[in-house]
């Protein structure tokens, strides 16, 4: 598997430190709002990962993070008139409510930031005792950014370029304008743990050096986040935690690309910040995580209305073809006409394909294309009669639903029965469009009146009516259904 990795900003091939285990830790949220899309693609992209991993034969062992004391959430609680925990709890309650929807897998190990303040004290301690670190009068404690030489390496940041943008603020005690706070001494109505320094609270970066550290020999494997962590935040985990234990702290840097909302940044001052519940409302969780892995995951993605629905429309496809699949190979009455070889050929080259697009950096927009590939062989065989009626033809659907299936377990898609899914996006649509079932089904009993009374002209125009509101009739021998688009 090759893998790009943020350090040396090329693909390298991925060896774990202990043949056969790999060790990954992925900040997680500060948990004080609702999740929004940034923190969605993120969760995807290395859920998707582990499942790779694991697919692959891989022992992973997955560290996810929360932080749970921090300026934002002690500010959240300062206004609604309560306390961080409280505001903590909430959020992590929502973000696995939101993530569970996403069939997002839970982390093997999820540590909290409050409940790791001695192991932040230490390193800490280490730090001061090695030169890297230093307290103040006032309790804060500041690593010395100069103290180690590699600072920069991993964003691609110039120190002297920090220096002329660096901000010193009012009664700050920093030696160094980029000096940066590893514990911050207690402030009136804030939140506090006793240490060598006083009272006080650790700063963000700290927090998962300790975390890591606690639950992963180092070096680990495997670091993940947004590319918006990759400065200041793992910029300044690395330097810590190398300063600290003069040893490699994570051999490969993963970081997915940005998300923008109509091709803008996202940000709750251009009123255009997207929480993962907006979404749901509108669309299924199966369609948003589609979408998430629609473009490689380093790529910038850009969320608009028009390209959910793309994505919805195709993740429908799917769907109506794995739906035939499934009830064709309940049939009978199998003959022995033979699939032409091109077919049997495509498909084996497909599995091929499939593994090579995952194992290049995780590709899961290729990946997804030969999805699509496969699903137009499958569709021949079900579209051709003597096909349809071989054995061969059978089989070879079976084996298509299992690479379905397969695929689908690593992409955390396809995993509904079909007959539910499609009932469920008929049901969203609905509720999109506002269209009322009652009028539509009142409708169809006009159309079927018109029909028996050969008044052509009246039933065309019923069905124009609703084709405009985007609802779409099928005639059957049965009878009429309908379905929205």
């Amino acid at each position: 598997m090759q893998l790009y990795n943020s350090l040396t900003r090329k693909k390298e091939e991925f060896v774990p430190v202990n043949p056969g285990k790999v060790s990954m830790y992925v900040c997680g949220i500060t948990a004080y709002d609702y999740c929004h899309i940034g923190h969605a693609r993120s969760a995807v992209v290395f859920d998707v990962l582990v499942r790779y991993l694991r697919y692959l034969g891989l022992e992973v062992t997955f560290v996810r993070n929360f932080t749970d004391v921090d300026d934002k959430i002690i500010n959240r609680a300062h206004r609604e008139g309560t306390d961080a925990e409280t505001i903590a709890r909430t959020y992590i309650d929502a973000f696995y409510e939101d993530m569970d929807r996403l069939g997002i897998l839970r982390a093997d190990i999820e540590p909290k930031a409050t409940e790791h303040i001695p192991e932040m004290t230490r390193l800490c301690e280490e730090l001061i005792q090695k030169g890297h670190a230093y307290a103040t009068p006032g309790g804060d404690v500041y690593f010395r950014v100069r103290s180690y030489s590699r600072y920069g390496q991993l964003s691609g940041r110039n120190i002297e370029e920090l220096v002329a943008g660096a901000r010193v603020e009012p009664g700050d005690a920093k030696e160094d304008p980029l000096d940066f706070a590893l514990w911050k001494g207690a402030k009136p109505g804030e939140p506090s743990w006793p240490s060598p320094w006083g009272p006080g609270r650790p700063g963000w970066h700290i927090e998962c050096s300790a975390m890591s550290g606690r639950y992963l020999p180092l070096p680990f494997d495997i670091h993940g986040g947004g590319q918006d962590l990759s400065f200041p935040h793992h910029e300044n985990e690395r330097a810590q935690t190398e300063a600290a234990t003069g040893q490699t702290f994570v051999r490969y840097w993963v970081h997915n690309g940005f998300v923008q909302i109509d091709s803008e940044k996202m940000s709750k001052s251009l009123n255009n910040f997207v929480t993962i519940r907006d979404i749901l409302g509108t669309c299924l969780p199966e369609t948003l995580r589609f979408f998430l892995i629609s473009k490689h995951y380093r790529s910038p993605l850009d969320y608009t209305a028009e390209a959910l629905e793309e994505a919805e429309r195709a993740l429908k496809r799917i769907y109506l073809t794995k739906a035939a699949a499934e009830t064709h190979i309940q049939g009978e009455s199998w003959t022995s006409t033979p699939l032409p070889p091109e077919i049997v050929v495509e498909i084996t080259a497909l599995e091929v394909k499939w593994d090579e697009a995952m194992a290049d950096d995780m590709n899961t927009a290729a990946a997804l294309g030969h999805v699509f590939v496969l699903l137009k062989s499958m569709n021949r065989i079900l579209e051709d009669k003597a096909l349809r009626k071989s054995g061969a033809g059978r089989d070879q659907i079976r084996h298509s639903l299992r690479l379905l299936k397969r695929w689908g377990g690593v992409l955390g898609l396809f995993h509904m029965d079909s007959q539910e899914f499609l009932l469920q996006l008929k049901e969203i649509r609905i509720r999109r469009r506002n269209i009322d079932p009652e009028n539509i089904e009142a409708r169809l009993a006009e159309r079927l009146a018109a029909r028996s009374a050969k008044d052509f002209a009246r039933s065309d125009a019923i069905r124009d009516e609703l084709l405009a509101q985007g609802v779409t009739i099928q005639d059957t021998p049965q009878g009429s259904t309908w379905d929205v688009e």
